[in-house]
């Protein structure tokens, strides 16, 4: 085989076999350099190799992510150049070399060797840290700053300027990725973080290939440098200035450097040194524990800056930057990658009700130790109302409640709330329905449903925060997960027959069933409350029930029970009223009287429970389940309690008169003790005011007689005025309009369901005249003189009794004052329905226009005889 023979290269090549005489330098210089630091990088090298062998020897047991620093601060640091490390020792002596004897071509190809390793963050030989820089004292955030050899030509000096702030700004974001990529900074900030590091991975590709240029290129200079690199200064400036924003919303620094400064003095500084408490290392590292401590967990109000609060400063830096198109591409980048967990959180929330939110970044707020099964004690409907809620504090109703527990205190007076509290301003309008439509499908899944997709709703795919979709989705989500939740309350759950069974129970639409009760528990409910036995008023409850339902009217009647309330009913009202009416204007004096009023309460607590009896504190109690205790909660049977109460005092105070009227018809009041002839006129009297006793005894008997038949006629018709009133001008008509709207579809979410309802029982009981204290005093003094009355049945009979069995005796009857004294003490408080009638007028005229049809009511008792 012929030996291989290599081709003659004619041509151009010829014209590249010498060397220029800047080249030249060049490369001499290059390897010059080289060889005065192989023997510091061999040595350094070597140094470094027994450092390894001895700290591997020493934790051979140990797993190896633990001898690992940055791993366990934070996993993703491993891709982060950390900018706290040892100094650079640079290149050996030669970092001491002036620059005053080197030509201007040399020293341009020595700063642009320096940038290139400056630019990295990395200290060179004649760009160097800043003397007052140290790694142990400084904020990495702030970045490294670096200064220039004074011996550098002042043409190139000018340039290198300009260049340099791209270091200072990619040291200081390089920290700001290594501190904020900590897990407890939430996923915002790591998605945050990442989308920065791409950013920078752009950069450092940018410096390899200026390296490579430098490298390759005799045309690469300094100019051709700052041309390079121009634009992505104005990028991480706009990087910079965002990242200073973050790390001083909570502004630590402000308060350690106010605080030292004010605490620290001269003579401070010279008695810790004299103690070794050595001044400027330790105040470096107290400032750094602190500096720590508060960023990690957000300073003062205790929150680090995460979640809802970064995208509320990305939104606000975007829109101020508005004029710049680069800043507002850049900004609206970054906001797009931050928000990105932000909003698979809130559709995670809306669409299947589950609140996956391990960083407390969310607007939303879960209260876990709220459950369901507080609704069968809770009487504020905590369930609803605190169980999910917003991180601020604010509600449906447009209040916002920053003072109430759990709402995070503001950065500074009137400034942003700090974390998750912080809503962005995008989604500002939107809050409440994100928060409704989750906590709709979360009560659906409490149910044990399965929660369906909408299939009308597309699927959107990657959704942002600058997307119409993304709110196009929480709209669609809120309709959807409301209607369902309805559909189940009204159709599933059959909530409106629920109510009209609520209706007829507590507000006697049909009465049968209590008339019933009332007869067969007679001698029971004349017990004491505690005296009473619950498992027989139950027994004879369920025997009326029975009896008298048929049809719808007996669906759910298993759920009505028996139950005593522990004070009375008009007492436990003024103490509400007077609590919840209590104005600015009384508060002081009612503060001053409030310990000595709350031991007589006490005191006479105890006295009313001892004398209470059974029919003043017998109530029902019903009983449903979950979904349907959020609309029929604690809170509304409370107020159907009341009404019921109210009614049940009304019914027995005129079965009790009507009672008295049949005994009326006994003898003892029907016998004519007037002798025949006797003018009937002699013991008429007025029936306004007692007259004195005639001397003629059958005379006042019969007038005595009278004027107890007419006492009874007055407080009956009183009784059965106000009853009706209540019936037939306040409770159907009230319920007619609430029917309606259910069974109309006007109701057209949740919240106004369970709010509607709510209303139509404050309405009752303010047309029931059961909030104003003093028509509650009033009607409750006259209600109590008319049921005293009636128990006084027995003891009139009785009286009348002996008074005809003395008339026949020689000495008479003497007893006939004493009966005009009671009877006289009955009218007297009676005739206090006057007062009533006056306040009834009033508040019909400037607050309650649905209290006329009252007054014409009892207008026609006051005409009576």
């Amino acid at each position: 085989m012929d030996p291989y023979t290599p081709r003659v290269r004619t041509g151009a090549r010829k014209k590249n076999l010498t060397l220029s005489a800047k080249e030249y330098h060049k490369v001499t210089d290059t390897i010059a350099s080289v060889r005065r630091n192989r023997h510091y990088v061999e040595d350094e090298l070597v140094e470094d190799i027994d450092i390894r062998v001895h700290a591997s020897r020493e934790r051979r047991d140990e797993p190896s992510f633990e001898a690992e620093r940055s791993f366990v601060r934070a996993p993703l640091n491993s891709r982060v150049v950390s900018s706290s490390g040892h100094r650079d020792k640079g290149k050996g002596k030669a970092r001491d070399a002036s620059l005053y004897d080197v030509p201007v071509e040399i020293q341009e190809a020595l700063v642009l060797e320096d940038l290139l390793y400056v630019l990295m963050g990395i200290e060179g030989t004649h760009i160097t840290y800043h003397p007052e820089y140290s790694p142990d004292d400084e904020d990495p955030l702030n970045g490294i700053r670096f200064v220039i050899s004074p011996s550098l030509d002042p043409s190139l000096r000018d340039l290198v300027e300009r260049i340099l702030p791209l270091a200072t700004y990619y040291t200081a974001i390089t920290a700001f990725i290594e501190s904020r990529s900590h897990i407890d900074f939430g996923l915002v900030n790591h998605a945050l973080c990442a989308s920065m590091r791409d950013m920078l991975k752009d950069y450092q590709t940018l410096l390899s290939q200026l390296e490579h240029a430098f490298n390759t290129s005799p045309q690469f200079t300094l100019q051709k440098l700052w041309f390079y690199v121009h634009p992505t200064l104005h990028t991480l400036s706009l990087l910079y200035l965002l990242i200073t924003d973050l790390a001083t919303a909570d502004d630590p620094t402000a308060e350690l450097s106010s605080s030292s400064s004010d605490v620290s003095d001269a003579e401070d500084d010279e008695r810790n040194e004299a103690l070794g408490l050595g001044g400027a290392k330790l105040k470096a590292v107290l400032s750094e524990i602190k500096t720590t401590n508060l960023g990690v967990n957000g300073g003062a109000s205790g929150i680090a800056v995460k979640g809802g609060e970064v995208l509320a400063i990305l939104h606000e830096r975007m829109q101020s930057m508005s004029g710049d198109p680069a800043a507002r591409e850049l900004y609206g980048s970054l906001l797009r990658d931050a928000g990105k967990p932000y909003v698979e959180m809130v559709q995670a929330w809306i669409r299947t009700g589950k609140l996956v939110d391990p960083y407390e970044e969310l607007l939303v707020k879960e209260s876990k130790f709220i459950n369901r099964g507080t609704l069968e004690m809770d009487y504020t409907d905590e369930y609803w109302e605190r169980r999910y809620t917003l991180r601020d504090g604010s509600t449906s109703g447009g209040s916002s409640k920053q003072h109430q527990a759990g709402v995070p205190p503001p950065r500074s007076v009137g400034g942003r709330l700090p974390g998750g509290a912080c809503i962005p301003a995008v989604l500002e309008r939107w809050k409440h329905k994100i928060l409704l439509a989750g906590k709709y499908l979360n009560v659906i899944r409490e149910c044990g449903i399965e929660i369906r997709r909408d299939p009308g709703q597309e699927d959107d795919g990657d959704l942002s925060m600058d997307d119409e979709r993304f709110y196009k989705c929480i709209e669609d989500a809120y309709t959807h997960a409301n209607r369902t939740l309805l559909q189940l309350l009204l159709r599933d759950q059959q909530l409106i027959p629920r109510l009209r069974s609520l209706k007829r129970y507590f507000f006697l639409s049909q009465s049968s069933f209590l008339t019933h009760l009332l007869d067969l528990s007679h001698t029971e409910l004349r017990k004491s409350a505690k005296s009473a036995s619950l498992v027989k008023l139950q027994s004879l409850l369920d025997l009326a029930l029975n009896t008298d339902a048929q049809g719808e009217d007996a669906m759910f009647r298993e759920d009505v029970k028996v139950t005593m309330a522990s004070s009375g009913l008009y007492e436990w009202l003024l103490t509400v009223v007077n609590v919840s009416g209590l104005e600015d204007g009384d508060a002081a004096e009612g503060h001053g009287h409030a310990h000595e009023s709350q031991k007589k309460e006490r005191e006479k607590e105890k006295d009313d429970k001892k004398q209470m009896l059974a029919i003043d504190a017998l109530t029902l109690d019903y009983h449903v389940k979950f979904p349907l205790s959020l609309v029929i909660s604690r809170k509304t049977i409370l107020r159907y309690q009341l009404i019921f109460r109210f009614l049940l005092h009304l019914k027995h105070v005129e079965q009790s008169l009507s009672s008295m009227w049949i005994e009326h018809k006994t003898a003892p009041w029907r016998r004519a003790t007037r002798p025949r002839g006797t003018g009937p006129e002699a013991g008429r009297q007025t029936p306004q005011t007692p007259q004195p006793p005639p001397k003629d005894w059958h005379s006042e008997f019969e007038n005595w007689r009278k004027r107890v038949f007419l006492l009874r006629a007055r407080m009956l018709a009183f009784v059965q005025q106000i009853l009706a009133f209540t019936t037939f001008e306040v409770l159907e008509p009230n319920w007619r309009k609430l029917e309606g709207k259910l069974e109309a579809g006007k109701v057209e979410t949740v919240d106004q369901l369970l709010r509607d309802h709510v209303d139509f029982l404050d309405t009752c009981l303010k047309e029931c005249m059961l909030t104003s204290s003093k028509l509650l005093r009033a009607y409750s003094r006259l209600i109590i003189t008319c049921s005293t009355f009636a128990l006084y049945t027995a003891s009139f009979t009785k009286s009348a009794n002996n008074a005809i069995a003395a008339a026949d005796t020689p000495d008479g009857d003497h007893s006939m004052a004493k009966r005009w004294d009671i009877l006289g003490k009955f009218e007297t408080n009676f005739n206090h329905w006057y007062v009533h009638l006056d306040c009834v007028q009033f508040y019909a005229s400037s607050e309650n226009v649905s209290l006329l049809p009252l007054v014409v009511r009892l207008n026609s008792i006051k005409s009576m005889p």
